[in-house]
């Protein structure tokens, strides 16, 4: 059976003046997928992901949502994808329930706070401002938000940045949790520990063009494949797993 394409883009390029910043990408994501595209600063990620979200401008190629054409109806992928706002976003002196039923109201969609409040392990601090709340439940609301508008795609740029370990092994686990409940995933970050657990295929990106794209597995099979060697041997754990294992799983918010 095959499976349906969610996100279609090919030959994407945006200039700024003499400077290219993508270069003719193309790819594919797949309905119910948690695909990354990873790569140093600059490599074009953010700008690739912001044109997607309708919210910069393509120089050339062609983009498709859910089957809607970005130049012909960007308000129809505006209704179906999620996209989670950085700190700027949030009103500073509004609480969070406060919050949600605000955007509840702007995407004229009915919604429960308490329910996705409970979801994202934050019903204790319902009537508490976002500017109170620590790293790791920053990072849990920004997420809640992107699903007030039940959308079929959620955009997460760098979730995890900045947050300790517990909060981002949290985060993994309610990422896979949206994912599980059928909503596609688009995230990008800077951690390949991260990407190798969370994404069922990466790009990599640099300097604008997609040097590799496939499965974690199969990327490192590959390079594995052409004679590659660490250094050093593998260990059965890492120094994080150690962290976790003394410290305990649990999230330390307060």
């Amino acid at each position: 059976m095959e499976r349906k394409k969610m996100i279609e883009v090919k030959n994407l390029v945006k200039k700024y003046g003499d400077f290219t910043a993508v270069k003719g990408i193309s790819f594919e994501v797949f309905e119910g997928e948690i695909f990354g595209l990873l790569g140093p600063n600059g490599a074009g990620k953010s700008t690739t992901l912001e044109i997607i979200e309708t919210l910069r401008e393509k120089t050339s190629g062609e983009i498709t949502v859910d089957g809607f054409n970005l130049d012909e109806n960007p308000a129809a992928i505006k209704k179906i994808i999620g996209v989670q706002l950085q700190t700027a976003g949030y009103y500073p002196n509004l609480n969070l329930v406060e919050l949600i039923e605000l955007f509840g109201g702007l995407y004229n969609q009915p919604v429960n706070p308490k329910e996705l409040l409970e979801a994202f392990n934050l019903e204790d601090k319902a009537k508490a401002k976002f500017k109170a709340l620590s790293g790791g439940q920053k990072q849990r609301f920004s997420i809640a938000t992107t699903l007030i508008n039940k959308p079929k795609i959620i955009f997460l740029d760098e979730p995890t940045t900045g947050l300790d370990p517990q909060a981002r092994r949290n985060l993994w686990d309610l990422i896979k949790e949206v994912r599980a409940q059928g909503t596609t995933v688009v995230i990008t970050t800077h951690y390949m520990d991260e990407a190798e657990i969370l994404c069922d295929r990466c790009a990599i990106v640099d300097s604008g063009n997609i040097i590799a794209m496939d499965s974690p597995d199969a990327l490192i099979d590959k390079l594995v494949a052409g004679g590659f060697e660490r250094p050093k041997p593998v260990k059965q754990a890492n120094l994080e797993d150690v962290f976790i294992h003394l410290t305990g799983k649990e999230l330390r918010d307060s």
